[in-house]
């Protein structure tokens, strides 16, 4: 089964997944929103911060959303689009 993801997601200081669901796989565009106020954190794949700049987007094939966990100025945004195909 297909399904669409679109989501936009408002940041808060404290890690936070993608998705609330234990495991959800998905492609999908990351965007940053040109609009934030200040850099995204990334949790990287070794647990290290990787900034993104406001308006800066990555494609991701196939990821586990539930592992893409972010943090930010609270308030700032992220927008997260595409779908399980």
């Amino acid at each position: 089964m297909n399904n669409l993801v679109q989501r936009a997601i408002t940041l808060t200081p404290d890690w936070q997944p993608a998705t609330q669901l234990p495991e959800e796989v998905a492609s999908v565009d990351v965007l940053a929103l040109s609009s934030n106020s200040a850099v995204v954190e990334f949790e990287g794949d070794l647990g290290q911060p990787v900034p993104w700049a406001p308006g800066e987007w990555h494609s991701f094939p196939r990821i586990n959303l539930a592992r893409l966990r972010m943090r930010g100025q609270p308030g700032d945004r992220v927008t997260v689009v595409g779908g399980s195909w």
